[in-house]
Formats: structure tokens, sequence, C-alpha cells
């Protein structure tokens, strides 16, 4: 059994979604069994804060397995096609059709959640997760994104393998060129995602390696990238904190830390019944 974090304060009876690629990763399959949202997902809960992962969607009332995906749920993309014909304009209408229901549930979690947390690796191809940051921060929502190195040292290795091979040198030139492959050692974000995050939203890891022992997780490749770098930022202690103290934001205007009022995170109290949520402002009565 896990030790328990501090005590659940802050972040008790919060909620939050885990955005990061799924489509284009090397192997769903061990996305889904090896990837980084079962260990923060664990983490968080340990936090008290309720967990919305893709991979394991809630069950929506009325409609059973509403948007599920599998390791095998992008076996219907070999059915795409661009031709024009009406047969080619009913496949893709059955692909488009078929996925609905996932970008649907997907969004409606970014919807429900009180924050997000996204992992943006910068060589995997992602379309789903810039639009669910991009939906967070329309609602103000605190996006914390993991935009860790990126080297290939596989790569490196095969490149002076083939140092005495021109020919080959030449081909392995050509073939990083057509893939498009960029190195990114320091884990710079996109310039982009700078601007719609904000500056204190982002790390270049998640820091597994003190809880490995505390939540008795076995080793995944994961692990072994983030040994191989000094992590400057961690996601995790910084969550640790985060159920302590709310984050402050950088002001450019008064060159100081200020209060973060992105983090609005409720202050209700379950009564295991519908009603009115009380506050202070409350409609008028007529």
């Amino acid at each position: 059994m896990a030790s328990k974090l501090d005590e659940p304060k802050l972040l008790k009876d919060s909620r939050v979604y885990l955005s990061g690629p799924m489509d284009f990763v090397a192997s769903r399959a061990n996305e889904a069994k090896f990837g980084w949202r079962n260990r923060v997902g664990e983490f968080l809960q340990e936090l008290g804060v309720t967990v919305f992962d893709p991979w394991k969607k809630p069950e929506a009332r009325g409609l059973h397995d509403y948007g599920r995906e599998g390791v095998d749920t992008d076996e219907i993309k070999k059915d795409w096609t661009f031709e024009q014909s009406s047969a080619a304009a009913a496949a893709r209408a059955k692909i488009t059709g078929h996925f609905w229901e996932t970008l649907h549930i997907d969004l409606r979690m970014v919807d429900t959640s009180d924050f997000v947390v996204a992992y943006c690796p910068t060589n995997i191809y992602s379309v789903g997760t810039p639009h669910e940051i991009a939906l967070a921060r329309s609602e103000r929502k605190p996006v914390l994104l993991v935009s860790p190195p990126i080297t290939f040292p596989t790569l490196n290795r095969l490149k002076e393998h083939l140092k005495s091979d021109s020919d080959g040198t030449k081909i392995l030139a050509d073939f990083i060129a057509e893939s498009g492959s960029q190195e990114n050692p320091q884990g710079v974000p996109s310039l982009w995602y700078t601007t719609l995050v904000g500056g204190g939203g982002f790390f270049d890891g998640f820091g597994f390696a003190p809880y490995l022992e505390r939540f008795k997780w076995d080793r995944i490749p994961l692990d072994d990238h983030e040994d191989s770098y000094q992590i400057r930022n961690p996601l995790l202690p910084f969550l640790e904190r985060l159920n302590r103290d709310l984050p402050q934001k950088w002001d450019n205007k008064t060159k100081q830390f200020v209060r973060n009022d992105d983090w609005l995170l409720w202050d209700l109290e379950g009564k295991g019944v519908g009603g009115m949520v009380e506050g202070p402002h409350l409609p008028s009565q007529r």
C-alpha cells in the first residue's frame, strides 16, 4: 500500500484532466499500460483529486461505453481515403462519426475539470492535446505542461557507426531531413504554448524518482529518460506543494509575484442531495 502524502487540503475534491498524445505514440498498448497517466493519476488521487483519464473514461449516464478508447481504436484510420466519390465520402463520414463520441467526452472532461496536466514532448505529433489545452485556457483554467528534453542517443550512435560509410551517412542525413526529427535538448516548448499557458505552468519532467519506493512503482522507460538529465522543475513536488499553498504568478507590470487567480478551486461541501450552491452571490428573490 502506498504511503499517504500530506493530508489533502487545497486539492481535495478538485478535478483534473490528464492530456497528452495517444494517437501517434510508439505503442498505444504500452502507453495505456505503462504510460505517465497511471502514475500521475495515482499520485493525484492520494491528494484527494478526482482524475479524468482519457484511457479510462467515466461511464456517462444512459450512454453505455460512450467514447471509450482502446489500443485498437485507431484501426479505423486504415479506411481513410482522399478520393472524391460517394463511397469515399461515406467512408470518411463513418470515421468522423465513429470518433465524434471520443472528441465529445474528452472535451467534456476538460470542461468539467478544475485544472489540466498535459504531457507535450515536442517529438510527438498531437492534435487533441492542443485542442484540450486551448479549451482549458479559454476558460482560464490552469494548465500544468510537461515538456521534457528530447534527444536521440540511438541516432547519435548510428551516426558514429556510419562515420566511415559515406553512402550510409548520406542516406541517414536524407532520412533525418525527410522525417523532420529534431532534438530539443532543453525541452523548450512551442512559443505558442508559452503564451497560451503562461510562464509559470511549465515543467521539464515529472520527477518520478523520489516517489518510486513510496508508491511501489515498477520502472518504466520514462524513468530511464528522466535519469538521463537533471530535472530543474519537476511536476510531482509542485503538486505536493500545491496541496498546501496556491502558486503565485509573475506580473510584468509590477515586476513581482502576485496572486494567481486562475486557481479557482471551489470550496463546496457535498451534502449528498440536490440543492442550491450556497454563497454570497445568490439570485435575488422575486
